[in-house]
């Protein structure tokens, strides 16, 4: 497969030429959803760039970007891009003293915000930031006289000739580095991965040769696009000429769907589990009618599943079934996702197998994939012409992948980072002699080509009888129980395993039902002896069938679900392991 010598603003320019709609964005303005043109984005970009280069961004400048998924960020991100300057996106999430270690780590001259909270969080550090000179917000008009609009930006470039442009993006080259996206470090201080224009649309340019998606689709964004999954998609739905709508909040991700009705969209294992454990609740708590009919629909769509995964052609029998569990039952579930849904992609994280399979027996496909930062991001994901439940599907075209001998992932390919941004030692660590990426994660390659994620390789447990476990699967089964928010599991060079577990407090009131209690609060809740026991009988539901050194002994509740704001997890919701352990090394002693 050959890849186009083009650059990321090369690919925008190329996409608005052949894919000119009246239906480009649709962006929440005013309580309602207003379409943007391919044309408006064109000159929103062009104008933006015209300014940026008027009051004094240069080429190879770094410039940040700390806002919430929009359509803004886009135009940001690609006006930033046509002068040569390279984004430093940032999490909206992150605390103000990770913003300006990453600010002034990356050497970033210009700021981009998109709310007054993070205006607050900015105005809290600006004073010792020493590189950062210019703050631009998306709001309009802006919350300070010290930060100037995106939209007074773009006025100042409107009296400038486009011409200006044109001959601005002609200097751009692929291997020009493009951005500086800093890892969430579960273990460490954050590093710069520095990705050229040609390694991000090596990623564009495959993803969208062998994925599903046209000018037919409506592709609805959610993700932070401050995480490379998100941004590298959203410039492939450019390049496949495909509306993109953009969701109003986290908080209102489920109304929006109805909303916009879309077709496709990337989400994070989170959302999958929690959009499963919602549907089982309601399945199961209704009348023995409804029940019986959902669990009855259930196990067609498995038999179908199990058929269509041996490549086995369907008896009409249970193709006439699973119409009737279609209409009856998976139809509404789809509705209340906005009821055109073709496909999900997943990736951040491991999805676990029987969430796969759930919702691709409803008809909702959820396509998972692997990749990482440093290789821009997708190195691995399933398709329509090769998908296997349970595992990220195959290596992408021109992606190179080897498991070493202590079941490490290895991979080589046009997409993988140029290295850590002023860590030459870090970058010199993270490859071997061969030039083979070390991804840090355990994986295996199936006979058939498929590759399947196991855990990281600092994740793994070793108990002190020498037993290896990998967390992560049993955790992703636990959270499945409508009972748990969140699960981290502990054994270390320990004897047994243990757990420290958030419930879910919406629950605490069944719960009690259940227990024939009542609690006073969080803290009577987690210290209750009954509702442990509770707790270990329904990980032992969850996961019956571990070996004997998986099995989990203890349990210790906790009364505050891990964040952000704490350090406890990462902008990705990937939990900081020895920062957890640390943190809650008193509770973890109790258990043992």
């Amino acid at each position: 497969m050959v890849i186009p010598n083009l650059t990321l603003v090369g690919n925008f320019l190329e996409a608005v030429e052949k894919h000119p709609r009246e239906r480009r964005f649709l962006v929440k303005r005013n309580r309602k959803y207003q379409a943007v043109s391919t044309e408006t984005f064109r000159r929103d970009v062009v104008t933006a760039a015209l300014g940026l280069q008027q009051v004094g961004v240069r080429r190879g400048d770094k410039v940040v970007i700390l806002a919430d998924t929009c359509y803004e960020w886009v135009v940001s991100d690609l006006a930033i891009l046509s002068l040569g300057a390279i984004v430093v996106p940032i999490y909206p999430t992150l605390p103000a003293d990770q913003v300006l270690y990453i600010a002034e780590d990356s050497d970033s001259k210009v700021l981009f915000f998109s709310s007054k909270a993070q205006w607050e969080k900015v105005k809290s550090i600006k004073e010792q930031m020493k590189n950062v000179k210019l703050f631009v917000s998306l709001l309009d008009p802006p919350p300070s006289e010290n930060a100037l609009s995106l939209k007074g930006l773009q006025e100042i470039g409107k009296g400038l000739s486009e011409d200006d442009y044109v001959d601005m993006v002609s200097t751009l080259d692929r291997q020009d580095e493009a951005t500086i996206i800093y890892t969430s470090g579960t273990t460490g201080i954050p590093k710069g991965v520095v990705l050229t224009h040609a390694n991000v649309f090596a990623n564009v340019f495959v993803l969208c040769e062998i994925m599903d998606v046209s000018e037919r689709d409506v592709c609805f964004s959610f993700l932070p696009l401050s995480h490379i999954l998100e941004r590298t998609v959203v410039h492939g739905y450019l390049r496949k000429g495909s509306t993109i709508a953009f969701a109003e909040s986290i908080e209102k991700v489920n109304q929006n769907m109805i909303d916009v009705k879309p077709t496709v969209m990337v989400s994070v294992p989170r959302l999958f589990e929690r959009v499963y454990s919602r549907i089982m609740e309601k399945a199961l708590s209704g009348s023995q009618t409804k029940k019986s009919l959902f669990l009855w629909s259930l196990s067609v769509a498995e038999k179908k599943l199990h058929l269509e995964m041996a490549r086995k052609k369907l008896p009409y029998s249970l193709r006439f079934k699973y119409g009737l569990a279609d209409r009856l039952v998976f139809k509404k579930v789809k509705e209340n996702l906005g009821g055109r849904f073709r496909f999900f992609i997943s990736g951040g994280a491991a999805l676990p197998k029987k969430i796969a399979e759930f919702f691709y027996e409803m008809g909702l496909p959820v396509l998972e994939g692997y990749g990482l930062t440093e290789s821009s991001p997708v190195v691995a994901v399933n398709t329509f012409q090769d998908f296997k439940v349970g595992t990220v599907g195959k290596p992408i075209p021109g992606e190179e992948v080897i498991i070493a001998e202590d079941g490490e992932i290895l991979v080589k390919g046009p997409n993988v980072m140029k290295g850590y941004y002023k860590k030459p030692e870090e970058t010199a660590e993270a490859f071997n002699k061969e030039g083979w990426f070390l991804t840090g994660d355990i994986g295996f390659i199936d006979n058939e080509g498929f590759l399947s994620i196991t855990d990281r390789k600092k994740a793994i447990i070793v108990t002190l009888g020498g037993k290896n476990v990998a967390p992560q699967p049993i955790e992703g089964r636990i959270k499945q129980s409508p009972y748990v928010g969140n699960v981290v599991l502990i054994g270390n060079e320990r004897k047994y395993l243990s757990a420290l577990l958030v419930p879910d407090f919406e629950k605490m009131e069944e719960i009690g039902k259940i227990l024939n209690k009542s609690f006073h609060g969080r803290a009577d809740f987690c210290s209750d002896s009954s509702v442990e026991r509770f707790y270990l009988r329904e990980i032992k539901k969850m996961v019956p069938d571990l070996a004997d050194f998986e099995v989990i002994k203890k349990v210790a509740l906790l009364e505050e679900d891990f964040s952000i704001e704490k350090g406890e997890i990462t902008p990705t919701l990937k939990v900081k392991r020895s920062f957890v352990e640390k943190k809650y090394k008193k509770v973890i002693d109790r258990l043992y």
